[in-house]
């Protein structure tokens, strides 16, 4: 039956791990776009529209995306249309999207939170409206009430270097009575875009916050020393990036400082001053997080804004992405080869948005473990493989090549407050895939050995792995 309490759980010993183990883990969500000012102001929202589809450009670019396909007009997505008739046009595309996890997900939550169980499509939708209307207006909607609620112990948001992180700190105070932590996470996209035109600007700023006067390569990797303590004073333990694409080159300090000079001049770099930038800048971060215990997260092969007028009209993360078909496998082990020279390599999460590079990110990592468990890990499928058949073969990847039960598990980079059934589904798909391997006679049936590896996980490795309670 359609999402019944057993759904995708195939045979009796995965319903037993899902039920007995998987289903009462709180979550860590180590990696999400939520805003922390949103959290701490906890206000509730308006209506469904806002929460599920958008607030102006800033909103659920999943569904945007399937409103396309579906030929919905954008004026309906981004545009200025009613609520309501935004809601609608969801209503209709919802229908269409069978074997799509949207589908999945969207009925996920009118379940999981609003308690409707009845599919949504153009005749249900007035119901539904009202209903989840209703409920969106009561104390248990708020943002932190729906965080608390969802037994979600730690948030990681995605915060910019030059962030004063002025809402992280207010949240700090409230966190006994919250019920769980809102952490920030040190993305330095901006740092590492030295190709970008507004680079020089940007380096103005991060002067400016962290005290440095900024001259030279040395400069700029000084002042993010500076904002990483700062980060970390206020519980940080992870960073990310998003290494679109990555060439190695290495530079000379002399070489380094001059592409610095030229950047900051506002004089156009060369292709390989670029390469040469980012190659030595990641080098860097990567020493700096290794000092800090700190986790590196890279999110590689995204092709971002592909729809140049689109772009132009809305900004990124509007649903104009695709995934970039390079090969990077070898120069990110050339990073890690170099980097493993002198001992600097951090605990590091992969994750690319091509399934091709799992196998060989996966060998890669296995040159350099050492010291902690699972020391590299590759990261859980991400984005356009956020589904059952993508969660799967990265679960069957990761148990070929390494170590499963090391693994730290799913989080939820999404925007919204109501993306945590994705936790569920996803401990749905890894004890689906427990009890195939059983029937199969690959592992034992015995609940207590194959449920403890379930409730790590589920939980309790990204507990240990990123020490956010340390």
């Amino acid at each position: 039956m359609f999402l019944d309490k057993d759904f995708l759980l195939t045979t009796d010993f995965s319903r037993k791990l899902f039920h007995n183990h998987a289903e009462k883990m709180p979550i860590i969500d180590y990696h999400c776009h939520l805003n922390p000012k949103e959290i701490y102001e906890n206000q509730n929202f308006r209506d469904l529209a806002q929460v599920w589809i958008n607030e102006g450009n800033y909103g659920d670019h999943y569904k945007w995306r399937l409103m396309r396909a579906n030929g919905v007009p954008e004026k309906y997505i981004t545009g200025d249309a009613e609520p309501y008739e935004k809601f609608l046009k969801w209503a209709e595309t919802i229908e269409k999207s069978v074997g799509n996890p949207l589908y999945e997900w969207t009925h996920l939550e009118l379940r999981r939170f609003f308690g409707i169980e009845t599919i949504l499509n153009r005749q249900t939708a007035p119901e539904i409206w009202e209903k989840a209307n209703q409920l969106l207006a009561t104390e248990d909607f708020k943002p932190r009430n729906l965080i608390k609620n969802s037994n979600v112990k730690v948030v990681c948001t995605t915060d910019d270097p030059v962030d004063d992180l002025h809402y992280h700190k207010l949240l700090k105070e409230s966190e006994t009575e919250n019920g769980f932590k809102v952490l920030p996470a040190f993305r330095p996209d901006k740092v590492l875009n030295i190709q970008k035109e507004e680079y020089a600007d940007y380096i103005h700023q991060l002067s400016k916050v962290s005290g440095v006067s900024i001259q030279n390569f040395d400069d700029i990797v000084d002042a993010i020393q500076h904002r990483v303590e700062y980060f970390h004073e206020l519980g940080s333990r992870l960073s990310d990036h998003a290494l679109d694409t990555f060439t190695y080159a290495e530079a000379t300090p002399e070489e380094l400082n001059h592409i610095v000079r030229k950047s900051l001049s506002k004089e156009t770099l060369t292709e390989l001053e670029i390469i040469q930038y980012r190659t030595a800048l990641l080098k860097e971060l990567m020493r700096i997080y290794h000092e800090k215990n700190w986790v590196m997260q890279y999110h590689i092969h995204a092709y971002r804004n592909l729809n140049e007028l689109m772009f132009n009209k809305l900004g990124p993360d509007t649903g104009y992405d695709a995934l970039i078909d390079e090969n990077i496998a070898e120069s990110i082990a050339k990073l890690f080869a170099s980097a493993e020279n002198e001992d600097i390599i951090p605990k590091t999460i992969l994750y690319s948005l091509n399934p091709n590079d799992w196998f060989p990110l996966v060998t890669i990592m296995g040159c350099f473990q050492k010291d902690t468990v699972q020391k590299l890990q590759l990261g859980c499928a991400w984005w356009f493989n956020d589904t059952r058949s993508g969660m799967r073969r990265q679960l069957e990847i990761f148990a070929e090549e390494s170590l499963l039960p090391n693994f730290v598990g799913m989080l939820t980079d999404s925007r919204s407050f109501l993306s945590y059934p994705r936790h569920e589904y996803f401990r749905r798909v890894l004890c689906e895939l427990f009890g195939e391997w059983a029937e199969r006679g690959q592992i034992p049936d015995d609940e207590e050995q194959i449920g403890k590896i379930v409730e790590d996980i589920a939980y309790n490795n990204a507990y240990r792995y990123f020490g956010f309670f340390d």
